[in-house]
């Protein structure tokens, strides 16, 4: 994986901005962007330093733009080699020149990712935090951001570690005994084996279990807004993100088809779904919205169940029923919502309420809201940000949010789980060795020390 090549590449998004920032990486990129400046030689300059000049075109002598030139020495830079970064002025065209011009000095175009290929094949970072380089930039809230910056200071990669020792050692003491068989000599005793791959399985378990919580941190909270039709489910949606995303509409069945969105809420971010409303019809379009608001139900973290303040309390029991069966977790929360407060009466709403609680769990929330005025939306984005459980997580906490990490670590669980079976279960030394070696092997694939 390692090149002797010198590669170059716009590491600014695409597009005219005030600044555009070339990055050029490789033994020669001293050398060739030397031989395209004019200004304080960089061959002579010290490491991580910055230095104006001016960019121009050896063939003929014109200046292209004048920059600065920041010079980072190997090892001590991003990819581990000698790196140039030139900020010029974000013409698209001045971009594309001088990229032209360092092509024809010597370099090379960088293919996607390479930078950060290099910094993995040079040891500046394992794979798991180079990884996260592209959660980093891609972080859309407060706390993905968080997750992202964990994993490339390395805090997974840690835990990895040690888990690996662990391992080593569950091994050490396995094979020892195996050495020594004729000899009748016990290195460690059962019930210490059972303890550390006890201990082993739980953490590997727990980082796995991670990755749903995770995915929704990286991805947004998936929320689904459910209810009967002119509940108000749309005007939720466009009070909640804050522009008129859903058609709203006093006739019934209006919402057909299930509306997406993300929007940030105290640091989180949600992905909000409105869907078609739940009731009995004969149209075959508006019978596919509503199996889609089903499905939609069924893959949600958190329900909002909006409710018409003026509904008919009799059907609230046989909607609750229906709402719980389609929910795929049994970790989902439900949140209940009385919509049009505003323009009903007090004690219609308390009878509401009592019926609610005459079938709701002691724990459930249940909240009075206008999404038409925007009364009690502040403590529903309040209730919102809670109910994901995203900000009551440890600031220690890792967070698995790469389908490839846990697809190792699902692996890892279960030869984990085999070993502290086999162990309870007095197997055979050289079969738990196995096992201990295949989960090693699993987990050193998410950092690539294989």
């Amino acid at each position: 994986m390692i090149s002797e090549d010198t590669i170059c590449a716009v590491s600014t998004p695409s597009g005219v901005g005030g600044i555009a920032v070339i990055r050029v990486s490789g033994p020669k990129a001293v050398y060739i962007t030397d031989s395209v400046w004019r200004g304080k030689s960089l061959a002579d300059v010290k490491s991580h330093t910055a230095h104006f000049g001016v960019l121009y075109d050896p063939a003929d002598g014109s200046d292209l733009d004048q920059a600065v030139a920041v010079v980072f020495r190997a090892p001590r830079s991003f990819t581990g080699e000698d790196v140039v970064e030139l900020s010029v002025h974000g013409s698209r065209w001045i971009q594309r020149e001088l990229l032209n011009l360092l092509v024809r000095s010597g370099c090379r175009i960088a293919d996607p990712g390479e930078f950060t290929r290099r910094a993995f094949a040079s040891g500046k970072m394992d794979l798991a935090e180079a990884e996260a380089v592209a959660d980093v930039i891609a972080s859309s809230s407060k706390a993905s951001h968080r997750v992202a910056m964990a994993q490339i200071r390395g805090d997974l990669s840690k835990r990895l570690g040690n888990l690996h020792d662990r391992l080593l050692d569950l091994a050490s003491l396995l094979e020892l005994e195996l050495d020594f068989s004729e000899e009748e000599v016990e290195f460690a005793s059962r019930e210490r084996l059972v303890d550390l791959a006890g201990e082993v399985h739980d953490v590997v378990a727990g980082l796995a279990a991670s990755f749903a919580t995770g995915q929704a941190i990286k991805d947004g909270v998936p929320v689904t807004i459910a209810g009967e039709t002119n509940a108000g489910k749309s005007t939720l949606l466009n009070a909640l993100l804050q522009e008129q995303r859903a058609i709203v509409s006093d006739i019934h069945g209006t919402t057909r088809d299930a509306i997406e969105d993300t929007v940030e809420i105290g640091g989180v971010l949600f992905r909000i779904t409105d869907t078609a409303g739940l009731r009995e019809t004969d149209d075959p379009i508006e019978t596919l919205g509503i199996e889609l608001a089903r499905n939609k139900i069924n893959s949600a973290r958190i329900v909002l169940w909006v409710i018409d303040a003026s509904a008919d309390e009799a059907s609230l029991s046989q909607r609750w029923t229906e709402i719980c069966g389609y929910c795929g977790n049994s970790d989902t929360r439900i949140i209940v919502l009385i919509n049009k407060s505003d323009i009903v009466p007090a004690v219609r709403i308390d009878v509401l309420r009592d019926r609610l609680a005459s079938i709701l769990p002691e724990s459930a929330i249940v909240k009075n809201i206008s999404a038409h005025t925007g009364n009690g939306l502040p403590e529903l984005k309040q209730i919102l940000v809670d109910a994901s459980g995203v900000n009551a997580l440890d600031e220690d906490a890792v967070m698995v949010t790469n389908v490839r990490h846990y697809a190792a670590l699902a692996s890892a669980e279960a030869s984990s789980a085999r070993v502290l079976a086999d162990l309870k279960d007095m197997i055979s030394a050289d079969l738990i060795a196995q096992d201990i070696r295949e989960t090693l092997h699993h987990l050193a694939t998410i950092t690539g020390t294989i």
